[in-house]
């Protein structure tokens, strides 16, 4: 098993390397798009899944590179999430319905915010949010909003064994749990929280490593070469090949539009599938 998920993430990380090298050529006027990569060119109608996905990659890696997630507030604090991944994020909060929310980072304070207001809208849950440094301004802005009844912080390194115990003893017998993963984005980081909290994850609930475009963004202006292999889909991986209680599933819009969701949580959600 292992080997088998090791062959396929080494074909995942050449395909984004051949990715990284083609040029894209967009005839509007003939409908086609066409990319010109290692295997010779391919063109494929301008109107299809096939150049949507293409299309997206590109948009997905100039707006990284420019920012444009910055752009996106909840209740006037900074997201700094792409706007469809939130949207993605909803349609599976109200799919399990859970208790407790757990997610490891804080930064401008709006993503908690965004959470809580998902607990608050379907009447039941509460987000515990950890991060290793909480500005002053956002623990003000966030224990002062109307929502603070529904959210808990916590200072401190998401892997560290004292904000892992605070985490448990927060975390009651029988809750239905979800982890959202968005702090430090390294393969060694994301590895170790999610040997740490993929365990409080319930059966059909998710776990989800953010942030695996960093592997697609190695070339780009603000990237790094070294993110090629050292992203959270790695991590992803190497959890995988010892967690079988555990898959790649991402929830399904319910129109079935069927091309690659437009996102920067790429490989990442993992949804558990039994006790183990």
């Amino acid at each position: 098993m292992n080997s088998l998920l090791q062959a396929h993430q080494q074909k995942l990380d050449y395909v984004s390397w051949l990715h990284q090298q083609a040029k894209v050529l967009i005839d509007p006027v003939g409908a086609t798009l066409t990319t010109f990569g290692a295997s010779g060119p391919v063109t494929v109608g301008l109107y299809t899944p096939a150049a949507f996905r293409e299309l997206s990659r590109l948009w997905v890696q100039v707006g990284w590179s420019l920012g444009y997630y910055y752009d996106f507030t909840w209740m006037g604090l900074p997201v700094l999430q792409l706007s469809e991944d939130l949207l993605r994020l909803q349609e599976a909060v109200f799919t399990v319905r859970p208790d407790l929310i757990i997610e490891t980072d804080v930064a401008g304070g709006g993503s908690l915010l965004y959470l809580a207001s998902l607990c608050r809208v379907l009447g039941a849950g509460r987000v515990i949010g950890i991060d290793i440094y909480i500005a002053p301004q956002v623990r003000s802005a966030l224990t002062n909003s109307f929502l603070s009844p529904y959210i808990t912080l916590i200072e401190g390194n998401s892997t560290s064994r004292e904000v892992f115990e605070r985490v448990t003893q927060l975390h009651e017998h029988g809750e239905n749990v979800m982890v959202l993963l968005d702090s430090d984005h390294s393969k060694a980081h994301v590895r170790a929280e999610l040997e740490l909290y993929a365990p409080l994850v319930t059966p059909d609930s998710y776990i989800i490593a953010e942030d695996g475009i960093m592997r697609d963004l190695r070339r780009v202006p603000g990237g790094a070469a070294n993110w090629l292999f050292d992203n959270p889909v790695a991590a992803v991986w190497d959890s995988l090949a010892v967690h079988p209680e555990f898959r790649h599933h991402q929830p399904k819009p319910i129109a079935g539009f069927g091309a690659t969701p437009v996102s920067y949580w790429t490989e990442g959600w993992l949804q558990r599938t039994h006790e183990f």
